[in-house]
């Protein structure tokens, strides 16, 4: 009773309902003494929000080729950009739940047919009222029989959508999806104004808590906050400023030196000499982060299973998890599922280190020669160091991997999804048939390993379709048991290591005790969630 009592005078204090001392009075009375009371008021004040303040953030994303088209966000800083400006229908808590944004509510009867009630009122930056049309709008604008769009594959289940009055939309799927609601929330399908039931991309105008100010790709974007912001006890700064700083020493020094207030991806190697500045803090999250070397199963040598089975035996694991993330993460089994997943496949066997395994697919494989490893620390940092341990633990099963250098800038346009084998990241998603969806299945056009013409594809994608539709949680797990099976035997990607989220941030940031974990910066979404204290 008395734990409860002072938490509901510690929420009146934040509230504004009480003061100071009216709540270290009460809890003097209710037997807590003077030094403690004192702290608690002190952290409640702490924990309130406050407006105002430049929020400064240096990015380890961000390239040149870079546009506001949310079709092409393919990086966590035009994520954290389109977040700022933007909302979507749904969206990811820190807690990992899913949780209405721009629809109020969202219904279904047989998970084929969705209904979402959109909220009134809500503006966007050009002073335009949502409707539905204007939702209707913003995803067709993925659908298109020419769209290049990443989210194109999330969205080809739908058939139909229609504005059921200016606040309802219903979408009518090729069969049932009872995870739907949970596409909607992804980054690229941000909702924008229409006109004659088209949207312009490119403006950079959303429903956000921010209104974007200027953008330089690959270089630098300003926001300014929005005085209209729908959502309350949000979007707390009254500017913003996003820098892409690829190197990770540029990236450190700038914390260091207070030209930033927060930087993601701290390299594991510097989070203890980070942690020694008194002005700064280290804030880590564990998640469906992971660190990936796609192998394009459409492109020699790769299109030969035992040569990719030939690798996959060849990777120390732990030696990755301990000498580049420096125990900052767990090992990878060569799938995109995390421990973090409600349908993670725990009892699959964990693939290690083996070297007669090695050498016997590599003989089998029939291949002899030099294999070409890209590489670049803008797909993770140590991902360079990475591919040389990869590389010497294959020279040790007696597979010559040459590791290629490549540029940071351009490597997102230039390198991954189009070399025949590179370093990668993944954000990863909440469910399994999201992570599917976005690099995995058949139709999306970031599936990085060209798995799809395999008898094995060819099953992963028919259970990959069945899963959605079944509604029996066992027989659910069981389709993606066989799902991560099947990507582990005879997929193209190698997936050693899941990584922890690892952020410095200067001390007078504050943030709720939980944050999120689906993508750096509080899902990227620290903009809005966080403030100065």
């Amino acid at each position: 009773m008395k734990k409860l009592f002072l938490a509901k005078q510690a929420t009146k204090l934040t509230a504004g309902q009480i003061d100071r001392r009216q709540f270290v009075m009460s809890a003097l009375a209710a037997g807590v003494v003077l030094p403690s009371a004192l702290s608690m008021a002190d952290k409640a004040i702490a924990a309130t929000p406050k407006k105002g303040g430049l929020l400064r953030q240096g990015m380890a994303h961000g390239a040149t080729t870079d546009s506001l088209d949310p079709a092409t966000y393919e990086n966590s800083m035009m994520t954290g950009i389109g977040f700022a400006y933007g909302n979507c229908l749904t969206e990811v808590g820190p807690d990992g739940a899913l949780r209405p944004e721009l629809a109020e509510s969202y219904e279904s009867s047989d998970a084929k047919t969705w209904v979402f009630n959109l909220r009134q009122g809500v503006e966007f930056h050009n002073g335009k009222t949502l409707t539905a049309d204007d939702v209707i709008a913003s995803l067709n604008h993925h659908r298109g029989e020419d769209s290049k769009s990443a989210a194109k594959g999330l969205l080809a289940p739908i058939v139909s959508m229609k504005a059921d009055g200016a606040n309802r939309v219903v979408v009518e799927l090729d069969g049932p999806n009872a995870g739907f609601p949970f596409i909607v929330s992804d980054y690229h399908l941000v909702i924008m104004p229409s006109v004659d039931g088209a949207v312009d991309a490119q403006a950079g105008v959303g429903t956000g808590g921010y209104v974007l100010d200027s953008f330089e790709a690959g270089v630098r974007s300003t926001f300014k906050r929005n005085p209209n912001y729908w959502k309350a006890n949000s979007a707390h700064f009254d500017e913003l400023e996003m820098l892409s700083l690829l190197d990770t020493t540029a990236r450190q020094n700038a914390i260091m030196n207070g030209d930033v207030d927060v930087i993601d991806r701290v390299d594991p190697k510097t989070v203890a000499l980070l942690a020694r500045v008194p002005t700064l803090s280290i804030l880590e999250a564990a998640g469906t982060l992971h660190y990936t070397m796609p192998m394009r199963v459409d492109a020699a040598p790769f299109d030969n299973y035992d040569l990719r089975m030939a690798l996959k035996y060849s990777i120390k694991r732990q030696e990755l998890v301990d000498k580049i993330l420096l125990g900052h993460g767990q090992i990878g089994n060569d799938h995109p599922i995390s421990t973090a997943n409600q349908y993670h496949a725990s009892d699959l066997a964990q693939r290690e280190f083996n070297p007669e395994k090695a050498m016997e697919h590599y003989k089998k494989s029939g291949h002899s020669g030099t294999i070409q490893l890209s590489a670049s620390d803008a797909a993770f940092a140590g991902a360079v160091d990475a591919a040389q341990l990869v590389a010497a633990s294959a020279k040790e099963v007696g597979i010559d991997v040459e590791v290629v250098r490549e540029p940071s800038d351009g490597y997102w346009s230039n390198v991954w999804n189009k070399k025949p084998w590179c370093t990668c990241y993944w954000g990863g998603r909440p469910t399994e048939d999201w992570m599917y969806s976005s690099a995995y299945t058949a139709d999306t056009e970031w599936n990085d390993t060209a798995w799809r013409d395999t008898p094995d594809a060819k099953r992963f994608n028919e259970i990959v379709i069945a899963a959605r539709a079944e509604l029996d949680e066992g027989k659910r797990r069981s389709m993606y048991f066989e799902t991560q099976q099947l990507i582990h035997n005879d997929g193209g990607a190698i997936v050693p290591m899941f990584a922890n989220h690892i952020h410095a941030l200067s001390k007078n940031l504050a943030h709720e005790e939980q944050i999120a974990g689906n993508w750096e910066l509080d899902g990227n979404k620290n903009t809005e969630r966080w403030w100065f204290a």
